[in-house]
């Protein structure tokens, strides 16, 4: 976990992360670790790919970009109806208007296939499920540190279209 250096260097900017998982338990651990973590993100959920892809494109029951906004960071799992992950991060990263989202294969696979299959489709990273709660709360932690703090997000707004 950072130290009280790091932590003091916190950007605190609030990113609008979607996570998109089916498991309910999944989603449940996930969102309490960001409370626990004291993360200041705004959450969205999206229970399958599809959702996910109409939910980034503001499509369907998401039109409203003020309550629906794109995502500066996805967490993405792979095993899912209707769209699994692999097709999610193919549409993503093939749109130039959503390609600069970063994606985080968040999956309880740990399968070389997988890994190497998500890396190639363009996510940014694969973080395989931890097993245990403090695990996963330390993952969210990383995961903040490295998104908000060392790295810098584009700003979607910016985001301009190549000819």
């Amino acid at each position: 976990m950072p130290d009280d250096s790091v932590k003091e260097k916190k950007n605190n900017k609030p990113i609008d992360i979607l996570l998109v998982e089916d498991n309910e338990a999944d989603v449940k651990i996930t969102l309490r670790a960001f409370e626990k973590a004291s993360l200041k993100h705004k959450v969205h959920v999206a229970r399958d790919g599809q959702e996910a892809l109409d939910f980034i494109r503001n499509q369907g029951n998401f039109q409203d970009k003020d309550k629906y906004p794109k995502p500066d960071l996805i967490l993405l799992d792979i095993k899912m109806p209707k769209v699994d992950g692999f097709g999610v991060l193919k549409e993503l990263k093939s749109d130039l208007s959503y390609s600069h989202i970063p994606i985080i294969m968040l999956t309880s696979s740990k399968d070389e296939e997988d890994i190497l299959r998500s890396y190639k489709g363009g996510a940014a990273s694969f973080i395989p499920k931890p097993v245990k709660y403090e695990e996963f709360l330390e993952v969210v932690e990383i995961i903040n540190s490295y998104w908000n703090i060392i790295s810098k997000l584009p700003n979607a707004d910016n985001w301009k279209k190549e000819s």
